[in-house]
């Protein structure tokens, strides 16, 4: 990664004061597209195999069109879709199964429908529907055996965060069936990730909202909560001195520390460190990653994935348009770069694979290399690398 000290402070001291502008260290990689941005067009489902010609099914997201339509979508690792499936509205996150063949597409909050499909066949099972009382925050999680589904869901009328238990009835059946609730957490639960086999991490952001419409910003009480995922016990906890930053999104990092991502409530000049992380059992307070106040604000207040690679952290900011990246064990922030509308990131190969609402499919390896290409494809704020 990066070593050369005067050389980082020059670059984050730039991007910290100059307007966006086209990546200057891309090394183009052709383009897999002409023509405008219109999403990509529907393939009948069953129409995938696991490889299309050359392809090799790699990323899974959601996806907008121009015309006002979503879908989620299965591409290769430069972005090519392979195959999509329409959704009834805009999605969010997706989960995969372990071992499976399934994932999981959420609607974005406060969304009312949960999409089940086979990635490798493109079977869609029938849409799950939320009850009238609840809807659901956009994220979820397989249990490691696959047989369970965990959702981030909300009492429509309090804000109560629920993580809803699904049973996944065979392949053949196509059923989702609720088997168990869990509450009492906290409310507005956003994302949901395994800490570890027996152990749900839930991103609470704290905010009553009635809508999108924030109704507690005075009040607010986030954390990073830890469930017993057989009982819904809470485990452990953890919170941040500033009550105005909404954890939102998680990722598990390679050492097996959570990466927690804010969305910050308070006033639009106010520097509020975006990222950090926990470890269970080392305290009940989160440590903040590090960065300059004017470098923090070039996020806009908001994180959208996270991705941990050898040692390294990725944040995506799609209201700051660039991303970050930290180093974890110093927590201190190495790289600062735009990338309009910044999006979903994982991992493939060694390398961070990161997405954009514009398209863009970077690859980006540990050694700061960046390859870029131009993807069909108006890529939503989460995906999943197979």
């Amino acid at each position: 990664m990066v070593t050369d000290q005067t050389r980082r402070r020059l670059l984050l001291g730039a991007l910290g004061s100059v307007a966006l502008r086209p990546l200057a260290a891309v090394m183009a990689g052709g383009s897999l597209t002409t023509g405008a941005l219109t999403g990509c067009s529907h393939v009948q489902p069953g129409a995938l195999d696991n490889k299309v010609g050359s392809s090799q099914a790699t990323i899974i997201g959601c996806s907008r069109h121009s015309d006002g339509r979503f879908g989620v979508v299965v591409a290769d690792n430069n972005g090519l879709p392979l195959y999509q499936l329409p959704l009834p509205g805009r999605g969010h996150g997706v989960a995969l199964q372990p071992n499976g063949n399934l994932a999981a597409a959420f609607s974005r909050r406060p969304g009312s429908y949960l999409q089940v499909f086979d990635y490798l066949t493109g079977q869609a099972w029938p849409i799950y529907t939320a009850p009238s009382n609840r809807f659901f925050y956009g994220h979820g999680v397989f249990s490691s055996d696959g047989k369970l589904l965990y959702t981030t869901e909300g009492v429509r009328q309090t804000s109560e965060g629920i993580i809803g238990v699904y049973e996944l009835g065979n392949a053949g059946s196509g059923k989702l069936q609720k088997v168990a609730e869990f509450s009492g957490f906290g409310i507005g639960p956003h994302e949901v990730v395994l800490a570890d086999d027996q152990t749900l991490a839930v991103g609470v952001g704290g905010v009553h909202t009635r809508g999108r419409t924030p109704l507690n910003l005075d009040s607010m009480q986030p954390a990073l909560v830890y469930l017993d995922r057989l009982t819904g016990e809470i485990v452990d906890k953890a919170v941040l001195a500033d009550k105005q930053l909404s954890i939102r999104h998680l990722s598990v990092t390679d050492t097996g520390e959570i990466a927690c991502g804010q969305q910050y409530r308070g006033l639009p000049e106010d520097a509020a460190p975006l990222v950090a992380l926990h470890r269970r059992g080392e305290g009940e307070v989160l440590k903040p990653l590090l960065a300059e106040e004017e470098q923090w604000l070039r996020f806009n207040h908001y994180i959208a994935s996270i991705a941990s690679l050898d040692g390294y952290l990725l944040a995506t900011s799609p209201r700051g348009n660039c991303y970050g990246i930290w180093q974890e064990a110093g927590r201190e922030l190495v790289e600062l770069r735009p990338l309009v509308d910044a999006s979903g990131v994982g991992v493939k190969d060694g390398k961070w694979l990161v997405g954009s609402g514009a398209g863009k499919v970077l690859s980006i390896s540990p050694t700061s290399q960046v390859a870029s290409v131009q993807s069909p494809v108006m890529w939503d704020n989460h995906w999943n690398i197979l």
